[in-house]
């Protein structure tokens, strides 16, 4: 018996992870994100986390995270009604930015506001997201750069703030064709990441708290806070031309976080929670695997990384991904809102999770529709 025992080890030990061997085809890309995009719109006041019990405030940086993602559905979707579901958000929220005046989370829906004027040309989607971001040019921030009990906010103190400001930053400095957004932009990203980035592990720590310590061994790198940081990488670099100086530094972190991602994939197609701990963390995690899967097809798609070295870490990423998704629609193992490790569960979500969820379907699709 133990030897019959050993020889089925071996056989399936020696067998591909279903997650790299299943093919991708862009017709079925395209109907996991209509399903997803679609439960996400009819349960979008819903809470489905371990954490809440109400609904995120519709400017939220949580749904801001998902208003990226469903831009990018809305592009290639047969229908205008996600466009119109998102238009809605924005006449709801008067186009303003979220409350607080300085907080890298509260101007991440002008992401979307711009992405919808980029569309419908109207001025007034944008107008308040310029005078915010103009107020905090000419008045910036004193706070220093540390985060410290959760003091300092006002500048981008956490890995997260990535993902958030900078971004519309970039595309306000884009579309207005004002350089005054990048010389902000480009001198406080530079701050965060001499402050945060590991330059042995390229990989960013969530916030000073992390920095020199470890757990069983391991440095914390918080999966989801690289995704933000490499998704709006991304983001960011789509923004500027590429022989700009500004395309040249976002680039240089980029190759380099995209080469340390392909060497600490697990190997059923998820990223760790704890990116370099694997093994104190088995849970899957679908936020942080989703925007590492968007970037990395991203830069296949830009002519960026070599398809031959990257497709399969996208390939075994997308696949572990559609895999989580439940028979209603729903995509589980989405990480509660959190700034470390922790747990996920495959009956929870969060709509952040699904935005990650359709931007790397909206690059996925690009790969294998080609």
């Amino acid at each position: 018996m133990n030897l019959l025992k050993t020889i089925a080890l071996i056989i399936v030990l020696s067998l591909p992870s279903v997650a790299h061997a299943q093919k991708i085809k862009a017709k079925r890309v395209k109907k996991d994100m209509q399903t997803v995009a679609d439960w996400q719109i009819r349960h979008f006041r819903d809470t489905f986390s371990m954490k809440r019990n109400k609904p995120h405030h519709i400017a939220d940086w949580t749904n801001a995270a998902l208003y990226v993602g469903m831009v990018k559905w809305a592009e290639m979707a047969d229908s205008d009604k996600y466009y119109q579901w998102l238009k809605g958000v924005g006449e709801e929220q008067k186009w303003k930015l979220h409350w607080r005046k300085y907080h890298a989370d509260d101007h991440a829906v002008a992401q979307m506001y711009i992405e919808l004027f980029r569309k419908y040309g109207d001025s007034t989607m944008i107008k308040p997201s310029i005078k915010g971001m103009d107020y905090i040019i000419n008045n910036p921030s004193t706070q220093p750069i540390t985060l410290d009990n959760y003091k300092h906010l006002e500048r981008w103190t956490w890995c997260d703030a990535l993902f958030m400001a900078p971004p519309v930053l970039a595309k306000l400095a884009n579309i207005t064709g004002d350089k005054k957004y990048t010389d902000f932009m480009l001198k406080e990203f530079k701050a965060t990441t001499a402050h945060l980035y590991d330059a042995d592990e390229d990989l960013y720590y969530r916030d000073n708290s992390y920095i020199g310590k470890l757990d069983k061994g391991h440095k914390t790198f918080w999966s989801r806070g690289n995704g933000w940081v490499f998704g709006g990488l991304t983001i960011i670099m789509e923004e500027y031309p590429k022989d700009s100086k500004e395309y040249a530094y976002f680039l240089d972190i980029y190759k380099k976080m995209a080469k340390k991602l392909i060497e600490i994939q697990t190997p059923k197609g998820h990223w760790a929670m704890s990116l370099l701990a694997a093994d104190l963390y088995p849970t899957p995690e679908a936020s942080g695997t989703a925007f590492f899967t968007f970037g990395l097809a991203w830069g296949i798609n830009n002519g960026i990384l070599n398809r031959e070295t990257y497709e399969p870490a996208v390939k075994k990423g997308w696949n572990a991904l559609t895999s989580y998704i439940t028979k209603d629609g729903m995509l589980g193992y989405v990480q509660p809102i959190g700034a470390a490790p922790g747990k996920a569960w495959p009956d929870k979500t969060e709509v952040y999770g699904t935005g990650a969820f359709l931007a790397a379907g909206s690059e996925v699709y690009k790969m294998y529709s080609k």
